[in-house]
């Protein structure tokens, strides 16, 4: 295969398609939470992804854990999760399965914010997919994504 390969070309086109809709989107997103809630899109998915922790052994997340579920590096993370700390919507403290690692929580006021920014987020993202799913090169991606065990459907 070269790089002039029509396979490889379309290969090419394709992923451009998928990232043209995930930039769509999370600009989408990222404009109307910061409107709304002064919150980034990546502090929006941090506060989502902790707040779906659960009690008892392995339910709390350590920091690589937390990097990987946000596609993130683990400094970036750490910064990430340094501002959210200021802002009193997350706390840190020592894994008591791990005296090694540093475990992170919602507070009640992160949980509170997170509850208030769902609809924004979730209306926001509706809005972006159905705008992409006029585009002819995004509408297939955008069947897709809805085709996606657990995904939102349509209305």
């Amino acid at each position: 295969m070269t790089a002039t390969d029509p396979a490889m070309t379309a290969l090419a086109h394709r992923w451009s398609a998928l990232s043209l809709l995930h930039g769509r989107i999370e600009g989408r997103v990222e404009h109307v939470l910061q409107a709304g809630h002064e919150l980034s899109a990546r502090e929006y998915s941090l506060l989502d992804v902790l707040s779906r922790q659960h009690d008892g052994e392995g339910g709390h997340l350590q920091m690589r854990q937390v990097a990987d579920s946000v596609f993130l590096s683990q400094s970036a993370t750490t910064r990430l999760v340094a501002r959210l700390e200021e802002r009193g919507l997350l706390s840190r403290y020592l894994c008591p399965t791990d005296r090694r690692g540093i475990c992170t929580d919602v507070t009640e006021a992160g949980a509170r914010l997170l509850g208030e920014a769902r609809p924004t987020h979730n209306a926001a993202l509706r809005n972006a997919l159905d705008e992409a799913a006029e585009d002819p090169a995004l509408a297939p991606l955008v069947s897709a994504v809805y085709e996606l065990p657990g995904a939102i459907q349509p209305v």
